[in-house]
């Protein structure tokens, strides 16, 4: 084969490791941004990467530089965005004692870990610009600052004060932190970013121990962050290489930058994966044609490499469904079954088959994912209870909100210990409980003993009879539990069961609901909810139900993937499906935007349409649920996204 002929097959990126390595090992080094598309193999050219530059894999250079980092007991500092992520690189690399890979708040947690008085100042400039934005935007007000606007700078500056009077702070880079000094995941990238900008000596210490630093996943990594890293390469040239991975096309999170290759230094290298090796032709030529899209509403620029299928990739099935958004959930569900059938006789594969089901589900939001998978009152009681942790966390987090333990943890095993017929795996049972502590707690003389043991089991058959009796709410099951004091318990979980008082009624639309009345409405609903809705909803936490949301599978792929799109049960503003599918006009806001030349929801929802639909492999099922199904079949036929024999009217 020609080397002509290499460029234009599958090996078109072949040259892009070799061009890496030269970037880190020149004199002096230069920094990079990789552009890498889905399933273009980004993962693998890291890997292939560093195992040049530290030396596993014979390189010229690259064995000087590994020689260099070991005589000045340095090392490359991988930054991932997930624990995921980071799992699939460290097993992928194997053992290297050149490479330390970790998520961003891993990484900058332990830059900063330890510096209080440091953090404490990074922590009230904060603070400082807070009250002085709140300030100014009261100042802008028609009729002056408002009794509400001083209460807001009484909370700014009461929490001054709880900064002043905190001598350490802590954090966990893999859950929720509490209590005095307890650190957000947002709050350790900020202090990062301001120490690292503000405190050379800091920068001193990032150069020391990591003179490459790779952020891979770079499109959603916090602006801050990464600007003060531009501006530390800028400042200290030679001192510090950084490599970025990654591509804005898939950005989904609000922290990274808009347009990030924009953003990129202008002598920085920027090499480019053009391979798709994961997708079918059919599949990569449709996410090519919806990025590359002209459609009014978008701001963003069509910055980005086309993709290439493999070769032997000259297939794949791509198919659109429309149908009105006016239909019950049961309906849409049915429909949704019809369609998957449609798929199963389009590609002649088994896995569309109900009995089989062997898709995953895309949903928009994390509330439309938990109406299609039957858990809709546990996620909402969750939402209300701890909006932050009661869905997946970019950072791998899956715990639920703490608040509720030990429901979704050792209730929730000990419930499993049931068997289908009703009977009682006690040995199972037996464990679950030993785990968690239960017999800690026993007395140790025998009269006692025995008492607590007929006791535990006592309430453990009750638990049994509660948690397989058809129709249980959460409040029956967990009553044995609590009342007998089983497993260590949150004292809110126990303060909530105990309160008999009715919740108050939802807000009314545009009213502030205080968080106290919020918790409780979640507890009111969480008690009231059928049991079997809490394995879902953890199923679903842990990313094993058969449907997910695009932050779940960010990073993933499927063989098959059904895209459900529905705006009317996703509840969010965000995105807008209808409006991408010309269902809907845009609003004054998307006018305002655009003229303003903001990110729209039209850039959103394209991003994320990207990105569900580059997770496929094989073939990709489309569901619309259109305001107006009429004017979304008009649009998609004047598209040049689908041919006329892809595209089906739900009707």
């Amino acid at each position: 084969m020609s080397v002509a002929e290499s460029l234009q097959g599958n090996n078109r990126d072949a040259h892009i490791v070799d061009d890496i390595c030269n970037y880190v090992t020149a004199s002096p080094p230069r920094s990079f941004f990789l552009f890498a598309g889905a399933g273009s193999g980004k993962t693998r050219t890291l890997i292939e990467v560093l195992r040049r530059v530290t030396g596993v894999v014979e390189h010229e250079a690259g064995k000087s530089y590994a020689e260099q980092l070991r005589s000045r007991g340095q090392s490359v500092r991988v930054i991932t965005y997930t624990k995921n992520a980071t799992a699939i690189v460290t097993s992928r690399l194997g053992e290297n004692y050149l490479t330390v890979v970790s998520t961003i708040h891993t990484f900058c947690w332990e830059l900063i870990k330890g510096f209080d008085d440091d953090i404490r100042d990074a922590l009230l400039a904060r603070n400082a610009r807070k009250l002085a934005d709140a300030k100014a935007e009261a100042a802008r007000k028609v009729k002056g600052e408002s009794a509400k606007d001083r209460e807001e700078y009484a909370e700014i500056e009461a929490k001054a004060n709880e900064i002043r009077s905190t001598d350490k702070f802590i954090y966990h880079p893999d859950r929720d932190t509490y209590g005095q000094g307890a650190l957000s995941h947002s709050e350790v990238l900020y202090v990062a970013a301001w120490l690292i900008r503000e405190r050379p000596t800091l920068q001193r210490i990032l150069e020391d121990r990591h003179p490459l630093i790779l952020i891979d996943e770079s499109q959603d990594t916090m602006k801050d962050v990464l600007d003060t890293l531009f501006e530390v390469t800028k400042n200290r040239p030679g001192y510090i290489t950084l490599g970025l991975i990654g591509d804005h096309r898939q950005r989904i999170y609000p922290d990274g930058h808009d347009d990030l290759p924009s953003h990129v230094p202008e002598n920085w290298a920027r090499p480019e994966l053009q391979m798709n090796h994961r997708s079918q032709q059919r599949i990569v030529k449709l996410i090519n044609k919806i990025w590359d899209t002209d459609i009014e509403g978008r701001t963003q620029s069509k910055t980005g490499v086309s993709q290439h299928p493999r070769t032997e990739k000259n297939g794949g099935i791509v198919h659109i469904f429309v149908g009105d958004s006016k239909t019950d959930t049961l309906g849409k569900i049915q429909k949704e079954k019809e369609c998957a059938r449609v798929m199963a006789a389009k590609t002649g594969n088994t896995a569309w088959q109900e009995n089989i089901r062997g898709f995953k589900v895309l949903a928009l939001e994390h509330k439309l994912a938990a109406k299609r998978g039957d858990f809709f009152d546990a996620f909402n009681a969750m939402d209300l209870l701890d909006k932050d942790a009661a869905t997946p966390k970019p950072n791998g987090e899956r715990a639920g909100p703490a608040m509720v333990r030990p429901l979704l943890g050792a209730v929730l095993e000990l419930a499993d210990c049931v068997l289908h017929d009703g009977s009682w795996n006690e040995f199972a049972a037996m464990d679950v409980l030993r785990r968690h502590g239960t017999f800690t707690k026993l007395s140790q003389t025998d009269a006692e003993r025995k008492v607590a043991l007929e006791k535990i089991y006592d309430s453990v058959m009750k638990f049994a009879a509660a948690a397989s009796k058809d129709g249980a709410i959460v409040r029956e099951v967990l009553a044995p539990i609590i009342e007998a004091d089983i497993f260590e318990v949150d004292s809110r979980l126990i303060l909530a069961y105990q309160d008999a008082s009715p919740p108050p009624l939802e807000p009314q639309a545009r009213v502030k609901e205080t968080t106290e009345d919020r918790r409780k409405r979640g507890w009111n609903i969480l008690f009231n909810t059928n049991w079997c809705e809490i394995a879902r909803y953890r199923s679903y936490l842990d990313g094993n139900a058969a449907l997910a949301t695009h932050q779940v599978v960010k990073g993933s792929e499927f063989k098959h993937v059904m895209v459900i799109m529905d705006d009317e049960e996703a509840g969010g503003n965000q995105f807008s499906y209808d409006k991408l599918f010309g269902a809907e006009a845009l609003s004054n806001t998307d006018k305002k935007n655009i003229d303003g030349g903001k990110e729209t929801t039209i850039d959103r929802t394209l991003r994320l349409l990207y990105v569900t639909c580059s997770r496929a492999e094989e073939s990709l099922a489309l569901i619309l649920w259109a305001k107006n199904p009429q004017a979304a079949l008009d649009a998609i036929g004047r598209s040049d996204w689908f041919i006329a024999s892809e595209i089906t009217a739900l009707t």
